[in-house]
């Protein structure tokens, strides 16, 4: 499913997507958990062709709570959880509270960075996210998008239990 020798992408929340969400931040690696299926589910993608970018957003350094090295110490816990499959990580440091950023979902400069940077088709990727922000930020790029997880009420036409479920949908979606 190449388009014009773009690239096809799945977007990847982080908290309560990939790893367990522990309360309004997640940034001690010794509470860091990827969640079940995950590993699973990156491996599929990979082998189907999707590059795996993680977009996150990471307030808590802007609130002076935790520092970028918590953020990519975790990213690397991350990465050697899950086969080192994931192309690139992305996180925004900002919090409306402190600092205004284009980057901090439910802007899309996260996403676009990476589009240019990897030469995304935008027609052919996902976002899998569990909140509406994501989601939103996905459709500011024209990147489909998919709702994972129980917390969030918002209604989305493309809704899983999990990113396993999720991924399997996005590869039913290409037969």
């Amino acid at each position: 499913m190449e388009n014009d020798g773009k690239s096809k992408a799945v977007f990847l929340d982080r908290d309560g997507v990939l790893n367990v969400e522990r309360g309004e931040y997640t940034f001690r690696t010794e509470e860091f958990e990827v969640l079940a299926g995950v590993p699973e589910a990156l491996k599929l993608l990979k082998e189907a062709g999707y590059l795996l970018i993680v977009v996150t957003n990471q307030g808590g350094i802007a609130k002076g709570l935790y520092t970028k090295a918590a953020v990519l110490a975790c990213h690397e816990k991350l990465q050697q959880a899950c086969g080192n499959r994931l192309d690139a990580l992305y996180f925004a440091p900002s919090h409306p509270s402190v600092s205004e950023s284009l980057s901090r979902k439910p802007d899309s400069l996260m996403l676009e960075k990476a589009i240019a940077r990897f030469n995304i088709s935008t027609e052919n990727s996902w976002l899998v996210g569990d909140r509406k922000r994501d989601l939103e930020a996905a459709a500011r790029v024209g990147v489909k998008s998919i709702l994972v997880g129980e917390e969030e009420t918002y209604s989305h036409p493309v809704r899983e239990n999990d990113l396993l479920a999720a991924a399997k949908f996005i590869l039913r979606q290409e037969k």
